[in-house]
Parts: structure tokens; C-alpha cells; sequence
């Protein structure tokens, strides 16, 4: 594949990534209870159909549906109870019934049973119904929900609490699942400390880095292994020798800072130098320097290191190519149209990604900016909860222009 040295459009950026990424191979079983959220390796089946049994609808009485009189009352003569879970095991002759309970086995000699609200009185074992008719059986034959042998689950599904609870009722107890991806994740740049370290530590031009931090939380319900590498200065032997460590241990390996074209910007050089670089920038804001290839078999995202910069690049690059190295197909997100409540000032060229605050009323969407929107100002995701996406070709924009929305809830599923 020729390496693009031309800006490119997030699309085609996913796009190429997507081509090169391979499908993962390493397979582990997995016991049910820690399978929430990994990635189905080979189909799944049901061990046995759902009910495995002839089962009850509803709290009631079992019967003949030919002892049912649609025209007077009529009674029968109750023989015993079925509870789910103890069964009645006898057989129902003409003129008996059993009482019987939501989801217990329904007797031989059964094909209905008669809801609580039919029943007009009970003496004894006798119990005196209105008249009514058999339209409706209230059965749950077998496999009514699932059948034996049934697909619950294809290669590349990403396992739900919901398929969870259809797996444990179809027997299922282990399952074989794609093995985690590993991921490091280091920070470069002189300038940066590492959270907790006490402010009087903190020398005059230095700041906390808050991006190992915030990308690895982005990854977080990914089936992934995270592995924090910590902060590198700017230092191009110190960044060689922990990009060759990290690539030896890891799948895929982010990096912020040091993708620009500063002095001290060295992740780009390194990749080149000790494997392929892909493309390196991005017709993207925030987000234009972005650094994508590989050091032998590790994937490497080199992110910008101005924090909304970072967010944004995780969440829309390095975020959907990891779920596709995990098994899964590369996930699109859901935008939606909404209506703008402010103006938005944007310059044509680069598609741009601002920080917004959507609602939902009786006419449809509204979206409003956060506020500044700086790369470095954290503070624009503090009442966000979508991005607005921005057209390259698209010029300012005012009050009551519609533009596409993308809910943060829709790029962390």
C-alpha cells in the first residue's frame, strides 16, 4: 500500500486503516460470567430448546379444551397443581384439571389452560368456570423462544448482558472468544507529570498530563488489556528504546504528543525509521496530526497531544480500529440531524468535530455549542454530549441551520 503523505479525510483515513488491520486469530474459552463485552470467536448454539418443555403462559387452570362449555357454566374437578419446577405428573382424564402456575410443565391429557379470571368459584376440589372459548391456549410449546441447535450468537458479536441471560437459559456455560487485544499507551513531551505528583513538584512550565488517563477510559469496555507506559521526554534514544519494548509486548500501541512538525516532535521519525508509516495527517480539526503504522506487528496511533485533540482522534480513529482488531466489524456512528441554537464560526477545508450539548423536544433536535473550543480546553466536554460534525465545504453557520450530530453515547458503544 503507498504511504499517504497527503492530508486525509477521516473517512478515507478509517478506510485504509480498516484494509490493513487483519482479523484476529488468538482464541481463549471463556467462562459465562466473565464473558460480558468480549467477542464471539465461533458460533454459538443452543445446548437445548427454550422451553424444553411444554410450559404454561399464565397463572390458571390446565384442562381439555374439550370440556370447555362456550355457552354456560360449566366445572371440573381439580386432581392436582403443577409449580414451576414440580411438575404434575399425572395424566388429565375427561372432567379434571390441575391448578397450575406461569412457566410450570404443562400435564399430559392438557392443551389449555383457563386464566385465573375465568374461574367463578372453587369448592372442594370442584371449580366453576364462566362460560368462555379456546381461542387462546396460554401453552408455550417447546422451543417457543429457541430451538435446540439454534444460532444464539455468529463470530464477531460483542456479548451482552441480554445474550448473557439467552446463553445461560440455552445451557451454555462456556464460550470461546477472540483473546484481548494489548494496548499501551504512553504520553511524550518534557513538559509533562504524571497525576498525583504533588504541586509543589510541579516546576514553572510544567503541567499535569491528563491523556494516558483519559484515552485509556475511552477504551475502557473494549475487550482489551491496557497497559499504562507512562511519560517519555523528548528524548529520541529514550523513544526508541521504549517504542521497541512496547511494540514487543503489545498489539497496538497510542501515543500522544509528538506527531507535529516541532523540534521535539519525534513519534513520526521513529516509526519511519524502525517500521512503515502509513499517513501522518489528517484534513481533521482538532485532530490534524495524526500518525498511523506499524513497528514489526504492533499498530501504532500516534495521537496530538493537545487534549481535545486526543479525545477526538481516540474516539473517532483509534477507538473503532481497536474494536476491529478485537473481531468486531469497525463500528459507524450514529449521527442525527438537529436544529443549531447558536452560531458557529468555521472556516472551510477540514472538517471539524465542536463539542455540543443536544436535546430533544416536540420539534425534534436541538444542538448548542459548549462554549470556546480551543484544542486545549478540556472544560468544552464538561456539559457535552455530542459532537457536531462540521462539513470541510461548509462555511459559518447561524441559528436554525441544520447540521449532523453524533451523541457521545453512540462512539463509547
Amino acid at each position: 500500500m503507498v504511504q499517504h503523505s497527503q492530508a486525509l479525510d477521516l473517512e478515507e483515513a478509517l478506510s485504509a486503516i480498516q484494509q490493513l488491520l487483519p482479523e484476529p486469530t488468538k482464541q481463549e474459552t471463556c467462562a459465562l460470567q466473565d464473558a460480558l463485552g468480549r467477542v464471539v470467536a465461533q458460533p454459538i448454539h443452543a445446548a437445548l430448546s427454550l422451553p424444553p418443555f411444554i410450559a404454561s403462559a399464565m397463572d390458571g387452570v390446565a384442562a381439555r379444551s374439550k370440556d370447555v362449555d362456550p355457552n354456560a357454566p360449566y366445572s371440573l374437578r381439580q386432581v392436582g397443581t403443577s409449580f414451576a419446577g414440580h411438575p404434575y405428573l399425572g395424566h388429565i382424564e375427561p372432567g379434571q384439571c390441575i391448578r397450575i402456575f406461569t412457566g410450570a410443565a404443562m400435564p399430559e391429557g392438557a392443551d389449555l389452560v383457563i386464566v385465573q379470571e375465568n374461574i367463578v368459584e372453587q369448592c372442594d376440589d370442584q371449580i366453576t368456570f364462566v362460560p368462555h372459548t379456546t381461542q387462546e391456549t396460554h401453552i408455550r410449546d417447546v422451543g417457543n423462544d429457541v430451538a435446540k441447535g439454534q444460532c444464539l450468537a455468529e463470530r464477531g458479536e460483542r456479548i451482552s448482558p441480554f445474550m448473557l441471560g439467552q446463553f445461560a437459559a440455552a445451557g451454555i456455560s462456556l464460550i470461546q472468544v477472540f483473546a484481548k487485544v494489548r494496548v499501551g499507551i504512553f504520553s511524550s513531551g518534557d513538559e509533562l507529570r504524571d497525576p498525583g505528583t504533588p504541586l509543589s513538584d510541579l516546576a514553572y512550565g510544567q503541567i499535569y498530563d491528563s491523556n494516558r488517563l483519559t484515552v485509556a477510559k475511552l477504551l475502557d469496555d473494549l475487550p482489551i488489556q491496557c497497559v499504562d507506559l507512562g511519560c517519555l521526554p523528548d528524548d529520541p534514544k529514550k523513544i526508541d528504546d521504549a517504542l521497541l519494548r512496547a511494540t514487543n509486548d503489545c498489539d497496538v500501541l497510542i501515543t500522544s504528543g509528538g506527531v507535529s512538525v516541532g523540534d521535539a516532535d519525534y513519534i513520526v521519525e521513529r516509526i519511519r525509521r524502525h517500521g512503515e508509516l502509513r499517513f501522518w495527517r489528517l484534513n481533521l480539526k482538532p485532530g490534524k496530526p495524526l500518525a498511523f503504522g506499524h513497528i514489526h506487528s504492533c499498530w501504532i496511533f500516534g495521537l496530538p497531544g493537545n487534549p481535545i485533540s486526543t479525545i477526538i482522534t481516540a474516539l473517532l480513529v483509534a477507538r473503532p480500529a481497536i474494536a476491529h482488531l478485537a473481531g468486531t466489524s469497525m463500528p459507524i456512528p450514529l449521527r442525527i440531524v438537529a436544529t443549531l441554537k447558536s452560531t458557529i464560526t468555521h472556516t472551510a477545508g477540514r472538517t471539524e468535530y465542536q463539542r455540543g450539548h443536544f436535546e430533544y423536544g416536540i420539534d425534534g433536535h436541538t444542538v448548542t455549542h459548549t462554549g470556546q473550543q480551543g484544542s486545549n480546553r478540556l472544560s468544552s466536554f464538561r456539559n457535552a454530549n455530542c459532537l457536531i460534525e462540521i462539513a470541510k465545504t461548509q462555511g459559518d453557520m447561524e441559528v436554525g441551520d441544520e447540521v449532523i450530530i453524533l451523541p457521545l453515547t453512540s462512539l463509547l458503544h
